[in-house]
């Protein structure tokens, strides 16, 4: 159980970020949802939160953005005095070839996907470093280990994560903060439409022969966010159904 605990959860408005903030508010969490664009599908998830009896707010924020990541976490600090748990959960994914992807398709992506999660951890790791605690849990991607056609950028960025995480979770263990990522395989969710009319030749090459639902995710996530999983330090649990055996 999460009771007493405050979690961010970055991209929460929709998808895996969503399911995430919804698990760890029936958990016992209080949340701060960060969303960029969608402020009616971030209300949505606040009711939800508050109808278990937890807090929640909201705050616009582009992760691309350091200042506006600053004001993220002085946000949740006033509101709820401490940041327990951190997801880093929001990414874009741009699809191109090596001849025809853009500096904007490469670097909005890594901005967003891998500088983003960088400065957020660099923000909110001196409170967790000064409280001795925290969980800090990155959503990677099956991309990190597994070739997904015309996905440069994405696939830098989230083999990124990974890599990053092994770093962080060995310097910061030391004071009892627990940094982990997830790889989700295919997930039922707004990105799903970006494969279009392969979605279902993707599925017939899982094992399971289904796509991974956010909830399944959220469970992992919530694992990582309990104390019981404090001796896993700097991995990336990969979620996939088998797709990247």
């Amino acid at each position: 159980m999460l009771e007493g605990k405050v979690a961010l959860v970055t991209g929460a408005s929709r998808g895996i970020g969503r399911a995430i903030a919804v698990k760890l508010a029936k958990e016992g969490a209080d949340v701060v949802i960060n969303y960029v664009s969608n402020e009616e599908s971030a209300l949505r998830v606040q009711e939800e939160i508050k109808s278990f009896g937890r807090k929640a707010y909201i705050f616009r924020c582009d992760v691309a953005k350091r200042e506006e990541l600053e004001a993220l976490v002085d946000f949740t600090i006033e509101k709820l005095g401490k940041i327990d748990i951190l997801v880093n959960n929001a990414g874009i994914v741009r699809y191109n070839t090596i001849t025809g992807m853009t500096d904007s398709e490469w670097s909005d992506v890594l901005n967003t996907n891998l500088t983003g999660m960088f400065n957020l951890c660099q923000l909110v790791a001196p409170h967790m470093i000064k409280q001795n605690s925290g969980k800090i849990v990155n959503i990677s991607s099956l991309a990190a280990v597994k070739m997904l056609p015309a996905s440069y950028s994405y696939t830098a960025s989230k083999a990124g994560v990974a890599a990053f995480t092994k770093v962080l979770g060995t310097e910061l263990i030391a004071n009892n903060i627990s940094v982990n990522a997830i790889a989700p395989g295919i997930i039922i969710t707004d990105m799903l439409d970006t494969l279009g009319d392969a979605a279902e030749a993707y599925k017939q090459q899982v094992p399971a022969k289904r796509f991974c639902e956010a909830e399944e995710v959220a469970e992992l996530a919530y694992f990582l966010c309990q104390d019981i999983s404090r001796y896993i330090v700097g991995q990336t649990i990969v979620i996939d159904g088998g797709l990247s055996l």
